[in-house]
């Protein structure tokens, strides 16, 4: 089986949901901070599923694996964002836990992809599961 888009990854679909679920705690936050932590949070989290599926859409392992260490940052921001606003007393105890899965399941699996991704070859041959 090969993957023919992004939205055929799983760590895709993943970072789709963790996007979500950080809107939804965004939107919790202060009115005070719509413009400032909320924003950061809301485009941290839009960067990951958006940069898996940019380095997807290129023609090149090395163009994909080189998105997804950008989404591995973007991944490193919001867990920071999220502490940050749990330890100002922003959000309620327990409130980012989903999140905070999230973000540790994301980031082992791209840290997995990003080794299973072979140095020099085409995509399309590269993301196939039937080897």
């Amino acid at each position: 089986m090969s993957v023919r888009t992004y939205r055929d990854l799983i760590v895709w679909q993943k970072a789709m949901e963790l996007a979500k679920v950080v809107y939804r705690i965004a939107g919790h936050l202060p009115v005070a901070e719509r413009f400032g932590l909320a924003s950061q949070l809301r485009r941290a989290a839009v960067s990951v599923p958006s940069n898996i599926a940019e380095g997807q859409a290129r023609r090149h392992s090395a163009e994909f694996r080189q998105f997804l260490h950008q989404a591995l940052g973007s991944l490193a921001e919001l867990d920071t964002q999220l502490t940050l606003a749990s330890e100002l007393g922003y959000l309620a105890a327990g409130e980012t836990d989903q999140a905070l899965a999230l973000i540790e399941e994301l980031r082992k699996m791209a840290h997995t992809l990003v080794l299973r991704l072979p140095e020099r070859r085409s995509l399309s041959r590269a993301l196939t599961t039937d080897h």
